[in-house]
């Protein structure tokens, strides 16, 4: 089954770039710009990646970032992803950044975009692996910085596929932004956003991102089950949700597989995705290993999972096809 899972083609709709800042090139990073970190070794650095919740997990991840200051750092840090996604044979990749947490500390947005849209065509032409770009906002930050970093955004408009919406959940609803989001949608940008597990008021965040935000797809999202009606508007619309397994047993209790399975025998898209694997220990291949061990799915069930990511991609009908094409004929 393991091999069955590493040979599957896969596509990978919930992953932020910053979180993919393995300690290795953080350390290099860091050398390269005149840095000192608060540890010694690759190894004392794992050892401090412990998360009990989405808070804790943040601090240290906006705490690593900080090593990114110049656009080959940015190339260097989507080419190591892009790298080892064609390692787990991903040929498409939705990926998140967050100009935010870089020009907030004065790394300009055309260095951070530059050096990401690089590697994204070096990529495809090198390694295969077709990509493209989600600029999330920051929703612990104000909804008028949100509006001002959406129109920063507007000259590169044509690197940037879509918007989303991350970082702390506590307090800041999806209806915070519900302006932005209108905006970003007269621009022509798709629109996702993320409703993390188990947070406070999750059914209602999930209600006003489908109903008032009108997103085209949830990132987490789990919570949706504790409301019928918004699963059924859900399978109506044909929207899907980008669950992420192993990061939840990091910020929550459980890898939430018993509601990934509730949602997949209900027909909703669900999808399964890595989120931050460098401080997880789990890209997605390690995801789907651990989801399938957890759930005991078959060959079918794990194929059914990767068609759910292509069906929400946000790539042209012709290129889905394909695709699925390739995965039906590694299935057969």
């Amino acid at each position: 089954m393991k091999d069955f899972i590493a040979g599957l083609p896969k596509c990978e709709l919930h992953l932020h770039i910053e979180g993919t800042l393995e300690p290795e090139l953080k350390f290099e990073l860091a050398r390269r710009n005149g840095l000192e970190l608060p540890y010694a070794t690759v190894e004392e650095m794992r050892a401090a990646y412990t998360f009990d919740s989405l808070s804790s997990f943040l601090t240290i991840y906006y705490e690593g970032m900080k090593v990114l200051r110049t656009e080959p750092d940015f190339y260097d840090l989507a080419m190591a992803y892009l790298g080892k996604a064609a390692e787990q044979n991903v040929r498409y990749a939705e990926i998140f950044f967050d100009p935010q947490a870089h020009t907030s500390r004065g790394v300009p947005f055309d260095v951070v975009i530059r050096g990401l849209r690089r590697a994204l065509m070096d990529a495809q032409a090198r390694l295969g692996v077709r990509a493209q770009l989600i600029m999330c906002f920051l929703r612990d930050f104000q909804a008028e910085y949100a509006m001002a970093t959406l129109m920063e955004s507007l000259p590169y408009k044509e690197w940037i596929a879509g918007v989303g919406l991350d970082s702390d959940e506590r307090g800041n609803p999806p209806s915070k932004f519900a302006t932005v989001y209108e905006r970003a949608r007269q621009e022509g940008y798709l629109l996702t956003m993320h409703c993390d597990v188990d947070q406070d008021d999750a059914a209602e965040h999930i209600r006003q991102a489908i109903e008032d935000i009108g997103v085209d797809r949830i990132d987490h999202g789990v919570n949706i089950l504790e409301d019928q009606r918004l699963v059924e508007v859900v399978l109506a619309r044909g929207m899907g949700l980008t669950c992420c397994p192993i990061s939840n047993g990091y910020v929550t209790d459980s890898m939430q597989a018993e509601g990934i399975r509730k949602l997949m025998d209900l027909g909703v898209r669900v999808t399964v995705n890595s989120d931050d694997p460098a401080y997880f220990a789990a890209y997605v291949t390690e995801n789907l290993i651990a989801l399938q061990d957890t759930l005991q799915l078959n060959e079918h069930e794990l194929v059914q999972l990767e068609r759910n990511a292509f069906e929400i991609a946000w790539l042209p009908r012709q290129l889905k096809d394909a695709y699925l094409a390739e995965i039906d004929a590694y299935a057969s």
